[in-house]
């Protein structure tokens, strides 16, 4: 495995784990696109060309009917053409930038969806949603953040009171302890941690019965099917905004106050459990190639785990005779003691390190800028798990740390 302890021994030929993730990732995304580029195309490509073809018998037609020539037709449909990029359209539609239309367009800009319905066509408006759309998205994206931190705050919450409803019921932990355990009261559940996998499920849920109640309210207020709002509410929560479809664009509709608040509160809603699933599933990834990794490269990881082994048992450091190695079977390596094995394993997220880390990700980040200009570098073998920088900067830069360890890192 190209992992820290091979970067170490490997010499400077050798990639260490950043690098050959960040490969690897580089790679599966390529071969991910050029799939899903064969497939597309086998799906659509037919379907264009008919379409393509029919255009063109019923372009023929109309210019013979009505005794134009070709270029004259075309020339005014490239001035139809010029005008809807302005948003005018063959129906009736409300106006795009009233004030509600605005606020829906600035809505899409700072949540990156940008359907691509409405855009300023002036030159002043381009130059404004430039400096508008940077500050906006990087505002949103940190309130983007800041609600996954909470929102996992809360299952994590729930499913902590779960398991200790469970240990309750079992005879394993003190009714009372539920409350507040004693001094001399050893808490059964200190070491417990919610399984990603939970989190992750849970998150899929919220997410698949926000797009269901939205689909439903679609499909009566716009006329679109079923399949077509679930496919509108799944390109919209996740910023994709393709623009083929696009809610609240007629002129008028039933109780339209309620229903254009009802339409934002879901896209809000919808767009942060979709991103909020995002990140949860880029942890999994993450530990599937730390995984792939290790079956390319096992034989060096074991031998690399034998001289860490043979080193660590042959040095004593100051304030760590308790912190003594054992061998875990979970994730294969050398931990420095239970609670850790316990923290390291395999599925599970540690929450204080989760809600750590968007508090220190600025200290993080100034640590690594200063390292960098005063040409420092990281000495990844040496410091605790808890002083490791090495997994990046953000709000996931600590959790990311501990789960590359669960999958093999140490």
């Amino acid at each position: 495995m190209a992992g820290r302890g091979c970067g170490c021994s490997g010499g400077p030929g050798r990639l260490n784990e950043d690098n050959a993730r960040f490969l690897l990732l580089a790679a599966l995304i390529a071969l991910y696109l050029l799939g899903g580029a064969a497939v597309f195309s086998a799906l659509e490509l037919a379907h264009e060309r008919q379409a393509k073809q029919r255009w063109e018998e019923r372009l023929a037609n109309f210019s013979r009917r009505h005794n134009l020539s070709r270029d004259e037709l075309r020339g005014f449909l490239r001035h139809y053409e010029e005008a809807t990029e302005a948003g005018i359209r063959v129906d009736s539609v409300r106006q795009r930038w009233d004030f509600t239309g605005a606020f829906y367009f600035v809505g899409t800009v700072v949540s990156t969806i940008g359907f691509g319905m409405t855009t300023p066509a002036t030159v002043e408006g381009k130059i404004f949603l430039i400096f508008y759309g940077l500050l906006g998205c990087s505002s949103t994206i940190l309130f983007f953040n800041l609600f996954l931190e909470r929102l996992i705050t809360i299952i994590a919450c729930i499913m902590k009171s779960c398991h200790e409803r469970q240990l309750q019921r079992r005879g394993a932990l003190p009714r009372q302890s539920l409350r507040s355990p004693g001094k001399g009261e050893v808490d059964s559940s200190a070491g417990w941690k919610p399984s990603v996998y939970y989190v992750m499920l849970i998150l899929c849920m919220a997410s698949l019965l926000i797009s269901c109640c939205a689909s439903a309210m679609y499909t009566s207020v716009e006329g679109w099917s079923y399949f077509d709002a679930l496919y509108f509410c799944f390109v919209a929560f996740s910023t994709i905004g393709f623009g083929d479809l696009v809610s609240s664009q007629n002129a008028w509709y039933a109780s339209q106050g309620l229903y254009r608040f009802a339409n934002f509160v879901f896209i809000l809603m919808g767009v942060c459990c979709i991103y909020s699933l995002f990140n949860v599933i880029s942890i999994l990834i993450k530990q599937s190639m730390n995984w792939i990794l290790r079956k390319m490269d096992g034989g060096c990881c074991q031998q690399c785990q034998r001289r860490l082994l043979q080193s660590r048992r042959n040095v004593v450091m100051p304030g760590t005779v308790q912190n003594q190695c054992n061998i875990s079977i979970e994730t294969d390596g050398v931990i420095e003691s239970d609670t850790d094995g316990r923290r390291l394993s395999g599925e599970m997220i540690s929450m204080k390190d989760f809600l750590a880390a968007n508090k220190v990700s600025l200290a993080i980040l100034q640590k690594q800028l200063s390292e960098t200009a005063n040409g420092c570098p990281q000495q990844t073998s040496t410091l605790s798990p808890h002083d490791e920088f090495s997994g990046g900067v953000g709000a996931f830069a600590i959790m990311n740390n501990r789960l590359a360890e669960t999958s093999g890192d140490r």
